[in-house]
């Protein structure tokens, strides 16, 4: 039987060789593999993700300065990286008026550094119609700090923030509205301080607020998807001494469906479970 042919060294050597070679080769066509993540990254991370974070956070030797968003806020990608934008500018803004006023020649070294907190939840959502509000913790060195709320309220189709004047259209009688807001107030005040003096549109020392010149926010009520009515935002000072606090107040879309603007009539529907006075009971007591 015929031993099989065996090649000789020489062409086995050549033959590893290009193997060798052409291997090299095709791995320098490939693409490098993805290094790994890091641990506890999520799996996908979306440009809007990476441009809007969902908070903020920075502690100096002057002050402290936070951002919280809801994570509802999300799929309103143009909201969210815009609203991150300005909060966080505001917030650097405020840290380097506290480094500018903390170590002014003179200053008084023993004095707190300041703080600064903006919390934003998620007030009501409709089809249309996306209603946030803005709590801003502020103390800046005075008697006692200062928090004030503010809504915005955000049209999901034509991403774009809206006002009252939006909501309710060019022409719209506002004044039965005006005094529901008077008359809720009032009410509130005696409640909650007896001796208070009442207050009235265009009042002297302190008056009832307009609607269309008062903070507000959407409230949801029994009907999923719609608004039942807009809970006005009444700081301190506003309509009474800063001892009295500040008012949230509640108005049924009863009262002012009429005067809605057509493109927005319909985002409002059922009943508000609460109406008048429902400010939080955990809202910062007054000093």
């Amino acid at each position: 039987m015929t031993p099989t042919a065996r090649p000789p060294l020489r062409l086995l050597f050549l033959a590893a060789v290009a193997a060798t070679a052409l291997s090299a080769c095709n791995r320098d066509r490939e693409p490098a593999a993805p290094a790994p993540a890091a641990p506890g990254t999520a799996a996908v991370i979306t440009p809007a993700d990476a441009a809007a974070p969902m908070g903020f956070e920075s502690k100096t030797p002057w002050a402290d300065v936070s951002l919280t968003l809801p994570a509802a806020i999300r799929p309103q990608t143009d909201l969210h990286a815009r609203l991150y934008a300005e909060e966080v500018r505001r917030l650097r803004q405020f840290v380097e008026g506290a480094q500018g006023e903390l170590t002014e020649a003179g200053a008084d070294t023993d004095r707190p550094k300041y703080e600064k907190t903006i919390t934003i939840t998620v007030a009501a959502e409709t089809a249309k119609l996306f209603s946030l509000k803005r709590v801003d913790f502020d103390y800046s060195g005075g008697a006692h700090p200062n928090t004030l709320a503010e809504g915005v309220l955000w049209d999901k189709a034509l991403k774009r923030r809206i006002g009252m004047a939006d909501l309710f259209g060019k022409g719209a009688d506002l004044s039965v509205l005006d005094q529901a807001l008077c008359s809720a107030i009032n009410t509130a005040k005696r409640a909650r301080v007896p001796e208070s003096a009442g207050v009235t549109l265009g009042g002297k020392d302190f008056s009832c607020p307009r609607a269309i010149d008062t903070a507000f926010v959407l409230t949801a009520g029994d009907t999923p998807g719609k608004a039942a009515g807009l809970t006005f935002l009444v700081g301190p000072y506003q309509v009474g001494p800063y001892v009295e606090g500040a008012y949230e107040i509640a108005i049924p879309a009863a009262v002012f469906r009429s005067q809605l603007a057509v493109a927005y009539s319909g985002e409002f529907g059922g009943r508000l479970t609460r109406t008048g006075d429902v400010t939080p009971a955990s809202a910062p007591a007054a000093i």
